[in-house]
């Protein structure tokens, strides 16, 4: 059995033991899209009051009228209908990640890998899950990491630059050849191999922020980089 092979068959056990992982990680999608749906009522809430309040003022002044009712009932319909198109949970564009705050960081590349669940493989999605939930551990260790440490940089070329190059070189590859051979590769067996180092990556990174030892941390990419520039090649 190739390295490749072994990589999926260890992502499906991953996926049968972790599964309560996965259900947190949508959970708290499911969590956030619900504080979503909960932000659009008070919306419109202060939007129907609002509209109101203006046209009592108004109804004051000069007489409304039927016409005037008509006009409020207009306004108020076009602000619960534009509240309504906005989105319930936040979109995070590919590119944004590289100027988010560091701290910040690991939230954003959650939400950004959950959007990008749809168009990945099962395999692949266990991983994901995996990532997301190590995502939430690192956070409150990132916000007391100096930003300009070397350390510090190096989490960001994992989150904002490799992780994303990697996710977005498999996708940028049409549908029916995502798992046949390309060039002695099979590009599906590549991204599992891809989000398996990085998930490990993570967990390294994790436990040498924890034990302080920034300058490993800093140094420690040879090998990784090798990994990463194999996920560059995914989409050419």
């Amino acid at each position: 059995m190739s390295r490749s092979d072994r990589v999926l068959a260890d992502a499906e056990v991953v996926l049968r033991r972790h599964s309560d992982r996965g259900q947190s990680l949508s959970m708290r999608a499911r969590q956030r899209r619900n504080a979503g749906l909960m932000r659009k009522v008070k919306y419109a809430f202060w939007a129907v009051l609002a509209v109101l309040l203006a046209s009592t003022v108004a109804g004051f002044v000069m007489p409304l009228g039927t016409t005037g009712v008509m006009i409020v009932l207009g306004m108020m319909i076009a602000a619960l209908l534009l509240i309504a198109l906005l989105p319930s949970e936040p979109r995070v564009r590919t590119e944004s990640l590289a100027e988010t705050e560091l701290a910040a960081l690991p939230l954003k590349t959650e939400i950004w890998l959950e959007n990008q669940r749809k168009a990945l493989p099962a395999p692949a999605i266990t991983l994901v899950d995996s990532i997301g939930v190590k995502l939430e551990a690192l956070a409150p260790q990132l916000e007391r990491l100096n930003p300009q440490e070397p350390a510090a940089q190096e989490v960001r070329r994992l989150l904002a630059d490799h992780l994303p190059e990697l996710v977005t070189g498999y996708q940028s590859i049409p549908q029916p050849l995502r798992r046949e051979e390309r060039n002695g590769r099979v590009p599906e067996k590549q991204l599992v191999d891809g989000l398996s180092v990085i998930d490990a990556e993570i967990t390294r990174m994790s436990e040498q922020l924890a034990s302080g030892d920034l300058d490993k941390l800093a140094t420690q990419n040879r090998f990784l980089e090798l990994k990463y520039q194999e996920a560059k090649e995914l989409g050419q």
